[in-house]
């Protein structure tokens, strides 16, 4: 697997680190190359998924990067991402 890209979407079970006894989704933020790890371990930030697909946690995890699964398909968040809108100058 090559480096993950920010939106990748991966599945975290004991094959990536003893700590996935749950399995878990998360959506990648970035990789984190600048700390240094054990051969074929890597840093990563991103978003725990819940089971609809929507962030509830950010997280930096240390996972071996051979057990990390890649989905095939991105899941959905359920929820509208909510924008801010540009306050209305009057002037």
């Amino acid at each position: 697997m090559g480096t993950l890209k920010a939106g990748d979407v991966i599945l975290l079970t004991t094959a990536a680190s003893v700590q996935f006894l749950r399995p878990i989704f998360v959506r990648v933020i970035r990789e984190l190359p600048e700390r240094h790890t054990y051969d074929g371990w890597v840093w990563i930030e991103g978003y725990q998924l819940n089971a609809a697909g929507d962030a509830v946690a950010r997280r930096e995890l240390f996972v071996l990067r051979a057990g990390v699964r890649l989905q095939s398909l991105p899941v959905a968040p359920t929820t509208p991402v909510r924008r801010r809108r540009a306050p209305v100058r009057v002037g």
